[in-house]
């Protein structure tokens, strides 16, 4: 039977990114709004960089800590118009500043554009938090899709550099490695699903050169070492073609004594968490998102306040 659906991997990056900016971004009405929600530009890598600050109202005069969001979409589509649900609702959740990144896309700037935009961003708001009304030494870094892989990046990224500081990291269905053989990538194949044909698309538009894909900033799951990193929550889903690069990278982490927690949504596929308003399961994951953030960074505070005294 015919559905008049093409998918992504069957289109060129133009009908691509006009197809996802069509697709009406819901804002989940049962979520406070931020008190304030702006823009700003930074000196990123290559010039202006733009994040979109998301701020709670403060209950007290305490400066909040702060979450760095990077969106999905494969490292080709994808905005900050497409996160704008999930920050939101973390924002008022957690309670946090919620600073989401409007890193480069490819295949204009292929890697290592993305992580390099997004490290700036994170040493940025390390720096300069307290001017979004948040704690630079109380960071935390996430994403869906890629933007995990992008959140993945930067801790090994900031562990490397020797900072900023992470408290933790949220990796939502993200891609771990490039050119990836899995039983989860051989199984999800259905067309009408970001799949195994999705994949190698969205890879080959990202990398210049595939022999960039063996860098760890590109496939963390090719670090040599994963010790020193900051506690993960990964969440992947059992039809999801990245699953078993998720479930590797968790357990890689916690083989070099990382904190992990890691969650299989069964029945459900990549991209469930933009069901949040209709998917009880999907709900149920943002709840975990928000008090393993909470859980992160309470602790995180009182193991600072503690060294202090």
């Amino acid at each position: 039977m015919a559905t008049n659906f093409t998918p992504l991997y069957e289109m060129s990056v133009a009908e691509a990114r006009k197809s996802d900016s069509e697709t009406e971004a819901e804002i989940w009405e049962w979520i406070e709004k931020p008190e304030e929600i702006f823009d700003l530009d930074i000196e990123g890598p290559a010039g202006p960089l733009t994040l979109r600050v998301y701020r709670p109202q403060q209950k007290s005069g305490d400066p909040l800590p702060v979450l760095v969001y990077f969106f999905g979409g494969g490292f080709v589509v994808g905005s900050l118009d497409t996160s704008e649900a999930i920050c939101r609702a973390l924002a008022s959740m957690v309670p946090c500043v919620v600073v989401s990144v409007g890193y480069r896309l490819a295949p204009e700037h292929p890697f290592p554009a993305a992580p390099e935009d997004c490290y700036a961003a994170v040493r940025w708001v390390a720096e300069y938090a307290s001017q979004v009304g948040a704690d630079g030494g109380r960071i935390a870094v996430a994403g869906d899709s890629n933007g995990g892989t992008l959140a993945a990046a930067i801790s090994l990224m900031a562990r490397d550099s020797d900072g900023p500081r992470i408290s933790a990291q949220v990796l939502i269905y993200p891609a771990m490695r490039h050119g990836s053989v899995t039983a989860s990538m051989r199984d999800n194949k259905d067309p009408m699903f970001f799949n195994a044909h999705s994949v190698p698309w969205f890879w080959n538009h990202y990398l210049a050169d595939p022999v960039d894909g063996a860098s760890p900033y590109a496939s963390p799951l090719n670090a040599t070492d994963h010790s020193g990193l900051p506690a993960v929550l990964m969440i992947t889903a059992e039809y999801c073609p990245l699953r078993d690069e998720g479930e590797a990278y968790a357990d890689a982490l916690s083989i070099a004594n990382v904190p992990v927690e890691y969650h299989r949504y069964k029945d459900l596929p990549h991209g469930f968490m933009a069901m949040a308003s209709v998917l009880e399961t999907a709900r149920e994951a943002l709840d975990e998102i928000v008090a393993f953030l909470r859980r992160r960074l309470a602790s995180d505070d009182m193991e600072r306040n503690r060294l202090e005294c």
